[in-house]
């Protein structure tokens, strides 16, 4: 019996439902292996990659996610998340200038979403431009005040804690 169009697709969405449900309960490989089971994601197909690019991020497997996370933004420019990962992944496989590169496409896609500016500025600080990161520190507590209570715990700033422009823009009490 063939597979029909509509009855593939229902199929893909609760695969997809599934794999996401693995995610939230810290469950990688059982997403993947769900997502595996998907022989024609057909319009899923971003969304599929995203998921398992999450999956073995969320299994330390940087370098294959990142690949992974190549390919699903391809299919999917606009969405945030995938380059948020992607940038994860770079910083995490010493890919600092590539994983900058994703969040400035990102900050494109998307130049109001906090959590783009805080992540770049935490990797242009481990790069050593300080110019860049107070700037897109500064915007990221524009759009996010409460963003200012993370900065004091997140090592990426240690390149910069000691410099007065830094200490300037985050000691400001609002």
């Amino acid at each position: 019996m063939a597979v029909t169009a509509a009855t593939n697709q229902i199929r893909c969405k609760r695969i997809i439902r599934e794999a996401e449900g693995y995610l939230e309960l810290g469950l990688p490989q059982h997403a993947l292996d769900a997502l595996d089971r998907m022989t024609d994601p057909g319009t899923f197909k971003g969304a599929r990659l995203w998921l398992m690019g999450e999956a073995l991020r969320a299994q330390d497997r940087f370098a294959e996610a990142a690949e992974v996370l190549e390919q699903a933004i391809e299919l999917s420019p606009s969405k945030i998340e995938v380059y948020l990962g992607l940038g994860w992944c770079y910083k995490r496989t010493n890919r600092l200038s590539d994983a900058i590169h994703a969040l400035e496409r990102a900050r494109e896609a998307d130049p109001e979403q906090a959590i783009v500016h805080y992540n770049l500025a935490c990797y242009h600080s481990l790069a050593r431009h300080k110019h860049d990161a107070i700037e897109c520190l500064s915007k990221a507590l524009v759009l996010e005040p409460n963003y200012r209570d993370m900065i004091s715990a997140e090592s990426d700033f240690d390149p910069l804690r000691n410099d007065p422009d830094f200490q300037a823009l985050t000691t400001i009490i609002v």
